[in-house]
């Protein structure tokens, strides 16, 4: 029997937000970021505004982790709107996706901590 797999989605990671919706924004996604998971952790470009996979360093605002999209989107050929959770949430480890170069548990812990700045607190467990 093959095995049956499926995307993640917003309740994999998402444990509590604020009522009304209140931890949520809608944002740009830039051009170039390819094809992103719910629970895609971001980081927002200094000089556009835009979100981004986050990054481990760089200098361009992708080495700072801001945000946690919400729901699928394509930018891979073109800029999209995308909801991303950006404040007073609660959020599993279990279910968020770094950017490739954010890739290992050194790496996750300053990203929380950066995350835990805009007021998004990442436990561990599901």
């Amino acid at each position: 029997m093959p095995l049956l797999t499926t995307a993640p989605v917003a309740s994999d990671w998402l444990k509590s937000e604020e009522p009304g919706r209140r931890s949520r924004s809608t944002v740009i996604i830039a051009s170039g970021s390819g094809k992103l998971l719910s629970g895609q952790v971001l980081g927002k470009l200094t000089a556009s505004s835009k979100f981004v996979p986050n990054a481990a360093s760089g200098s361009d605002g992708s080495q700072t982790s801001a945000a946690i999209l919400l729901f699928p989107v394509d930018a891979t050929s073109a800029d999209v709107q995308a909801v991303v959770v950006d404040t007073d949430a609660v959020v599993s480890h279990a279910g968020l996706i770094h950017g490739p170069s954010v890739n290992d548990a050194t790496k996750r812990a300053a990203a929380n901590a950066q995350l835990a700045a805009v007021g998004i607190k990442v436990r561990q467990g599901a």
